[in-house]
């Protein structure tokens, strides 16, 4: 495994998921609004932004375990588009565990709707097909 290329991966890749993240929020105000619905679930504004540091640590450590995960599945050079590609599957693998693992986890087990739900798992399957892209044209096996 090429171990720079795997860490230059996940800081790529962290810098896309809040870049998407981020306009996810700004381009869909309702799902920021749907997230309002539910005082007694989800922290307020001021309470999101004081645990934010645990919360990009997490997201990093997650992303870095994925570069990771797709460098060992990795065996041969690719091209940028074979990168591209290998890495859109990856991504939407991740994503479909998302949205199952948490998503539709989540909306089993906390008392939220399912408008909030379906936004969810739109938003964080883009995020993670995104974030496998990213890793797919940063990572680079090492040659032989």
């Amino acid at each position: 495994m090429n171990i720079s290329r795997i860490a230059l991966a996940a800081v790529g890749a962290f810098v896309a998921y809040f870049i998407v993240g981020g306009a996810t929020f700004a381009l869909v105000p309702s799902l920021k609004t749907e997230f309002l619905k539910y005082p007694a679930v989800y922290r307020d504004h001021d309470g999101q932004m004081s645990h934010m540091p645990t919360g990009m640590a997490a997201i990093f450590l997650s992303i870095a375990v994925l570069a990771v995960l797709y460098a060992m599945q990795c065996q041969a050079v690719l091209s940028m588009a074979e990168g591209a590609r290998s890495g859109a599957i990856f991504g939407a693998l991740i994503g479909l565990f998302v949205i199952g693992s948490f998503v539709l986890h989540n909306y089993a087990n906390l008392n939220i709707g399912s408008k909030l739900t379906l936004q969810q798992a739109v938003a964080y399957f883009m995020e993670w097909l995104i974030v496998g892209i990213v890793i797919g044209l940063i990572y680079r096996p090492l040659t032989h």
